[in-house]
């Protein structure tokens, strides 16, 4: 399995990214390899800082680089040669099983729609947070910043395809599927909420449990949980403040551990045909190392050939 990583992507590029590599390099299985893209020189002198053999990984050379600012299609159709656009060309050949980066996130939507293109059937690919629920495991959010408006017809296939994805990510039989909403009541919420709550009910695919409230996020309430990119950012940014706050204050707890960023580390593109995942542009050698090792269970898990299969 090669699990490759963008070395330039993130505020905090390539140091962090190359030492949170270099610790993932010790604990990923054996049937995984990382391949680092980005600037050659640039990496071996941080691993020849830190005495780490260069035989570890591979490395390919990207000579440019998508800032954060830069406009995503504009960016990627003037730099081929970025560490983003050569990582989609090898997601696309494949020639790597996942490509992760804490790089500009509207690039690397862009990018997966442009190389490996959304699975035929799928309105709006989207990304799946990781939410922590109390009493243990996750829950994903779908979606948490790539679609801020979306049409009922969207937030009912988010349900579906986020079921799919939970359902061979983390092996659950019959994945709870719930929309986020302002009350329980089925005639409760927005226009869109309204309309997209029928959908979800009459789908026989899913095992849709009916609206959820911001208080139910991290209660283990659902296993999939639908919004609009949004309404999903805006609860994520929210939960991982939890964290930051705890810390300042002194205090120390297991559940509010699991909503620091760095806990998972990134974040999957659900819906296209490939293995995608993005990371905060703050990404801290931790967050790196942590995703590298859910980048592995994305790859193990096949997920995206399981909604192709089940759409087409």
């Amino acid at each position: 399995m090669k699990i490759a990583v963008d070395a330039m992507g993130g505020d905090l590029a390539p140091q962090a990214i190359v030492e949170g590599v270099m610790q993932a390099t010790s604990e990923l299985p054996s049937d995984a390899r990382i391949v680092l893209i980005g600037r050659e020189s640039a990496i071996l002198e941080i691993f020849h800082q830190n005495n780490f053999p260069t035989s570890a990984v591979d490395i390919i050379h990207a000579e440019d680089v998508i800032e954060m600012g830069e406009h995503p299609t504009k960016a990627l159709s003037q730099k081929p040669n970025s560490s983003i656009g050569i990582g989609f060309k090898l997601l696309k050949d494949k020639e790597i099983d996942i490509f992760c980066s804490a790089g500009n996130t509207g690039a690397m939507h862009v990018g997966a729609l442009f190389s490996i293109k959304a699975i035929e059937g799928v309105l709006r690919p989207a990304i799946a947070g990781y939410v922590p629920q109390v009493g243990g495991g996750y829950a994903i959010m779908v979606d948490i910043g790539a679609n801020a408006d979306c049409k009922p017809e969207v937030l009912a296939q988010f349900g579906e395809i986020g079921s799919l994805f939970v359902q061979h990510t983390f092996q659950v039989e019959r994945p709870r599927v719930a929309l986020m909403n302002i009350g329980e009541e089925e005639q409760k919420g927005s226009l869109t909420a309204q309309a997209t709550y029928p959908l979800l009910k009459d789908n026989k695919k899913i095992n849709f449990i009916g609206n959820i409230e911001g208080k139910d996020l991290f209660t283990n309430k659902a296993d999939v949980i639908v919004t609009d990119g949004f309404t999903g950012n805006v609860l994520f940014k929210l939960g991982e403040s939890f964290y930051e706050i705890a810390k300042q204050k002194g205090i120390q707890d297991d559940f509010i551990d699991q909503t620091n960023y760095e806990s998972i580390g990134g974040s999957s593109i659900i819906g296209v045909n490939g293995n995608v995942m993005i990371a905060h542009g703050i990404s801290s050698p931790l967050a790196i190392k942590n995703m590298l090792g859910w980048a592995y269970k994305q790859v193990k898990s096949k997920a995206y050939l399981h909604i192709a299969n089940a759409l087409n």
